[in-house]
């Protein structure tokens, strides 16, 4: 995993949502490493990793992530949220504390979980993938903003930063939808040893805030913050909102 290092400070470790790169936090880099050491993270098959031909695996880029950096804060956005949750859970000496942006514990729902998407959503996809990859990318990050009302400026702003960092290998956007649709971490909750920081979008047409707020609440140490106006990306239309939210957040004193 392509891993760069900015900053001073305590360390933070940032990961990058589906198909994206740790390049996406830049409206947050700035302010975040006058505070810290941020550790940005390229997740096997995405951005500058050299990594392209294994597959994406949840628990083994936690813990190999988790290896790689030292004892550190964490901040995962959407898929990375799952991949912070996962390191709080497998490694809950190395892992002080996580902020997860927009990330459920279950991304879809269930008889006993409204707060999420159709199963279907992942599914189609998945089925696109293999005919027009880009144009299902777009569609995935026009779903992001949806909501927000900062849509259009987030659109252009992850439109024109998608491919930064290259291309991301076609086998692991399968297999992080695959991710996505499959997990389901809401049991483990109540095992979180570390302080954690729910930081959701009011309009976010992915991940509810309920969502976020329902997990907070199972977690042992859990505090949630809705940001209003914002949708599935709200540290790329509201960043000044995020920043609060995390400086303000105990485990960051």
């Amino acid at each position: 995993m392509h891993i760069e290092t900015h900053g001073a400070g305590p360390p933070l470790v940032l990961v990058h949502g589906w198909a994206m790169h740790g390049g996406i936090f830049a409206p947050l880099l700035p302010a975040l490493a006058a505070r810290f050491t941020v550790h940005l993270v390229d997740l096997p098959g995405h951005g500058r990793s050299t990594e392209r031909d294994g597959p994406l695996d949840l628990r083994a880029s936690a813990v190999r992530l988790a290896e790689a950096v030292p004892g550190a804060l964490w901040c995962g956005w959407s898929l990375g949220g799952l991949v912070a949750l996962e390191a709080a859970l497998e490694r809950p000496l190395h892992v002080r504390g996580i902020a997860l942006i927009a990330a459920n514990p279950r991304f879809v729902v269930g008889p006993d979980w409204p707060h999420g998407v159709d199963h279907a959503v992942f599914d189609d996809f998945a089925r696109e993938l293999a005919t027009d990859w880009r144009g299902t990318l777009d569609r995935f990050l026009a779903l992001e903003c949806v909501g927000s009302d900062r849509a259009r400026s987030e659109l252009r702003t992850l439109r024109a930063h998608v491919f930064d960092r290259g291309e991301p290998a076609l086998h692991v956007l399968d297999d992080g939808l695959k991710i996505l649709a499959d997990t389901d971490l809401r049991l483990h909750l109540p095992e979180l040893d570390c302080p954690s920081l729910w930081i959701a979008g009011a309009r976010d047409r992915l991940v509810p805030a309920s969502a976020m707020e329902a997990a907070a609440a199972a977690a042992p140490r859990g505090s949630f913050v809705r940001i209003d106006g914002g949708g599935h990306a709200p540290f790329v239309g509201h960043p000044e909102r995020v920043l609060h939210a995390l400086e303000s957040w105990p485990s960051t004193r």
